[in-house]
C-alpha cells in the first residue's frame, strides 16, 4: 500500500468536501452539522493549504432543538454534504438539514456573502447540483438508489414533466450503498462520483459512473478502493477539480477515528473519457499565489482582537471574526443564545451565563468549540469561577458523544476541580462518570486537555494547574467517533448549571498547541 504523502492530508475534521476553482482560487465547502455559524467555506491557492473564507449562515431555522432548548438537540443531524457551485457569476450552496427535513439553497454574488436563503421543494440526500450548458439545472441525490431530477429554472423545486430518473443502484449492499453524489459534465459527457462500501467488508470506496446523455445508461464502477496504508480506512466522497495548467485532483475524505473525517488530496487523471484517482502519484500542486501566508484554521485566542483591527475592511473583518464577533476558528455547539454571552475585548474575556438546568454537558448552551488536530494537540484555558453557583460546572471539554471534561465546580459552597467522562452508550447509561475531585485554590483556575489520535489511539488526558505545575486529574479517557454526534472531537469552553441557573464564568487566554504531523 502507498504511504501517506506528507502534503496529501488535511489534519482537521472537514468531511464531505466539495471543491471548485474560480480563476486562481479554490473553494471548499464541508459538512458542519449542528455547529453554528455553519456551512464553512475554505479557500486555497494550491489545494494543500487552506484558510477560512466564509460561513454561509449564522443560524438555520432557529428551532427549539437547534437552540438546545430544554432537552432538545440536533446531534447527528443538521446540515450535511453541501454542493458548492458557481454559475453565471453567482455562488450556490445546496444541502439538506436532517432535523428539519428540508433542502436549503443559498446564493451569493461573492463568496463572503451576503448569502440569500431559499429552500427547494423535496428532500435530496447528499445532493449535487449541475448547471447544464443549455441553462437547465439538475440535482443528483439519494442513498443506494441515486436519482437525477430536473429542477425549475428558479430552483424552487422539481420541474413538472422534467427529467426524473434512477441513474445508479446499489441494492443489496449491507454496509453502505451509493451516496455522496458529485455531479459533473465534461466534454459533453455526464459523470456521477459516488461513495459506497465494498460489499465483502466495511471499507469506503469511490466509484464513478458516466453516460453520454442524461437519458442514457450510466456505466462504471470503483475508481478507488485504497486505505493509503491506514488501518483499512478507505478514502472516498468528495469532489474533483482542475488547475489552471490543466491538471486534475480529487479531494475526498478518510475516517481517522475520534479526530474525525479528514480531507485527502489525490492526483486524478483522465484515461480517455474515464477518470482515475491515483493513490501512488506524487502530489505536487502549483500555487497560483506563491508565497501567500495562510491564516491557521485553529488558533490560540486572548479574546482581545488584533491591533489595527479598525483598519480592516468590513468584508475582511467578517471573514476573520465571523463567529458572532469571535475569531472564525470558533463555532458554537448549536445556535448560541447571545443574551447569555459577552465578549469583553478590553479585558480579554469571553463571558458565559446560564439560564437553565442541565443533566449533562451536551445540553449546555453556548459551548465554544474548535476542531482538534491530527495526530495530536493540546488546549488550555484560564477560567474565572468567582461567580459560579452551587452545582455549576465551568471548564474545558473534549466534545463528542463519549466526551471528557475537566472543570471547576462548586459543592457545599467550596470550589473544587473535577474530571468526568461519558464512557457508555448514552441510551444504555446517560450518566457521566466522575473520576476524581481535587482541591481548588483561588477563583481563577487553569485547565488543560491533551489528545493523541496517532494510529487510532484516541486518548485524552486532563490537567489542572496547582500553582506549581500541571497535575493530571482523573483517567486517560478513550474518545470515540460515533453516529450519535457524527463529528470529530473538539475542544469546548463550557458552563452549565445543575442546581440553580444564573451562574457565570469568564474564559481567558485559550492556548492551542499542535503536534507536527
Amino acid at each position: 500500500m502507498p504511504a501517506m504523502a506528507e502534503n496529501r492530508m488535511m489534519r482537521l475534521d472537514y468531511p464531505d468536501p466539495d471543491v471548485i476553482r474560480v480563476d486562481d482560487t479554490y473553494y471548499m465547502a464541508s459538512t458542519t452539522m449542528y455547529f453554528m455559524p455553519g456551512c464553512e467555506i475554505l479557500r486555497s491557492y494550491d489545494l494543500v493549504n487552506w484558510e477560512h473564507a466564509a460561513f454561509v449562515y449564522d443560524r438555520l431555522d432557529s428551532t427549539g432543538a437547534q437552540r438546545l432548548e430544554g432537552c432538545g438537540n440536533i446531534y447527528g443531524k443538521g446540515m450535511w454534504a453541501a454542493s458548492l457551485r458557481r454559475y453565471k457569476g453567482r455562488f450556490y450552496v445546496c444541502f439538506v438539514c436532517n432535523d428539519t427535513g428540508k433542502t436549503y439553497l443559498y446564493a451569493a454574488s461573492a463568496i463572503e456573502g451576503p448569502w440569500e436563503k431559499r429552500t427547494i421543494e423535496g428532500f435530496y440526500h447528499d445532493c449535487s447540483l449541475l448547471f447544464d450548458d443549455d441553462g437547465r439545472v439538475y440535482i443528483a441525490y439519494g442513498n443506494r438508489e441515486v436519482y437525477i431530477t430536473q429542477l425549475k429554472p428558479d430552483l424552487s423545486g422539481p420541474l413538472e414533466g422534467g427529467l426524473h430518473r434512477l441513474a445508479v443502484s446499489d441494492r443489496g449492499n449491507r454496509y453502505l450503498g451509493y451516496e455522496g453524489s458529485h455531479f459533473y459534465k465534461r466534454n459533453g459527457k455526464y459523470y456521477l462520483f459516488l461513495i459506497h462500501s465494498l460489499r465483502d467488508r466495511w471499507m469506503r470506496a469511490e466509484a464513478c459512473f458516466s453516460a453520454d446523455s442524461l437519458e442514457g445508461e450510466f456505466t462504471g464502477g470503483d475508481i478507488l478502493a485504497d486505505d493509503l496504508g491506514y488501518f483499512g480506512q478507505g478514502v472516498a466522497q468528495g469532489g474533483i477539480v482542475d488547475t489552471p495548467d490543466g491538471k486534475w485532483y480529487g479531494l475526498l475524505f478518510q475516517d481517522r477515528g475520534a479526530v474525525g473525517r479528514l480531507p485527502v488530496l489525490l492526483s486524478a487523471a483522465w484515461e480517455g473519457d474515464r477518470p482515475a484517482l491515483c493513490p501512488d502519484a506524487e502530489i505536487k500542486p502549483v500555487s497560483t499565489r506563491p508565497g501567500y501566508a495562510y491564516e491557521p484554521l485553529v488558533q490560540s485566542d486572548d479574546f482581545k482582537g488584533p491591533d489595527g483591527e479598525e483598519a480592516l475592511s468590513p468584508a475582511e473583518r467578517k471573514r476573520r471574526y465571523g463567529c458572532f464577533g469571535l475569531k472564525s476558528c470558533w463555532q458554537f455547539n448549536h445556535e448560541p443564545d447571545l443574551s447569555l454571552i459577552r465578549l469583553d475585548r478590553a479585558r480579554g474575556v469571553f463571558q458565559v451565563s446560564t439560564d437553565k438546568l442541565c443533566a449533562d454537558l451536551t445540553q449546555a448552551k453556548n459551548i465554544l468549540t474548535q476542531r482538534m488536530l491530527f495526530p495530536g494537540c493540546a488546549g488550555e484555558v484560564s477560567v474565572d469561577i468567582s461567580r459560579i453557583k452551587e452545582g455549576d460546572y465551568a471548564g474545558l471539554c473534549a466534545l463528542q458523544g463519549r466526551y471528557g471534561m475537566v472543570a471547576a465546580t462548586k459543592r457545599g459552597g467550596r470550589n473544587r476541580i473535577v474530571m468526568k467522562s461519558m464512557d457508555a452508550d448514552r441510551k444504555a447509561d446517560p450518566r457521566a462518570t466522575e473520576w476524581e475531585l481535587a482541591e481548588c485554590n483561588g477563583d481563577i483556575v487553569r485547565l488543560k486537555i491533551e489528545v493523541n489520535f496517532r494510529d487510532m489511539r484516541d486518548e485524552s488526558e486532563y490537567f489542572y494547574h496547582d500553582g506549581n505545575g500541571w497535575k493530571k486529574i482523573g483517567v486517560t479517557h478513550k474518545l470515540r467517533f460515533g453516529l450519535d454526534h457524527f463529528t470529530g472531537c473538539r475542544f469546548g469552553l463550557f458552563l452549565y448549571s445543575t442546581q440553580e441557573a444564573g451562574g457565570m464564568a469568564e474564559f481567558m487566554n485559550f492556548v492551542y498547541s499542535g503536534e507536527p504531523g
